[in-house]
C-alpha cells in the first residue's frame, strides 16, 4: 500500500477525518474510529512505516516516542495510575489490518484482542 492510500497518512495530512488529540511534525495521536475500550487511541509516526519489520535504525527513536506519548495520553486521559494497555500488531497473522505503524493505547476495562 502506498502513502496515497493508506487511511492513517490521510490522517496526518489532514484529507481524512479523526478525532486528533495530539499532532506534532513526528507523531500524531486519534481516537480509533472503532474502539475495543473506553479508552483505545492510536499513536502513529507521521512518516509511513507499514509495521514494525521495517523501522529502520534512524527510525527507531520513534519507537520510543510514541510510548512516551502513550504515557502521556494516559496520564490526560486519568488512566496512567489505573492501568492501561499498549499494543503494537505486526503483519496479519499478528492481527495487524492497517498497515502504518501504530500503537494501540487501551483502558478503561480489561480486553483481549484476539484475531483470526
Amino acid at each position: 500500500m502506498s502513502p496515497e492510500e493508506c487511511i492513517f497518512c490521510q490522517i496526518v495530512a489532514g484529507t481524512s477525518q479523526a478525532k486528533i488529540i495530539y499532532q506534532d511534525e513526528e507523531i500524531t495521536a486519534f481516537w480509533d474510529q472503532y474502539p475495543a475500550a473506553p479508552v483505545h487511541i492510536l499513536i502513529v509516526p507521521n512518516k509511513h512505516i507499514p509495521s514494525i519489520n521495517e523501522v529502520a535504525e534512524e527510525d527507531a527513536y520513534l519507537l520510543t516516542k510514541l510510548i512516551f506519548k502513550a504515557r502521556e495520553i494516559a496520564e490526560d486521559q486519568g488512566v496512567r495510575e489505573k492501568g492501561y494497555r499498549l499494543l503494537f500488531n505486526i503483519g496479519k497473522e499478528g492481527g495487524q489490518s492497517v498497515y502504518h505503524l501504530h500503537l494501540h493505547l487501551f483502558a478503561g476495562k480489561h480486553i483481549l484482542v484476539v484475531k483470526d
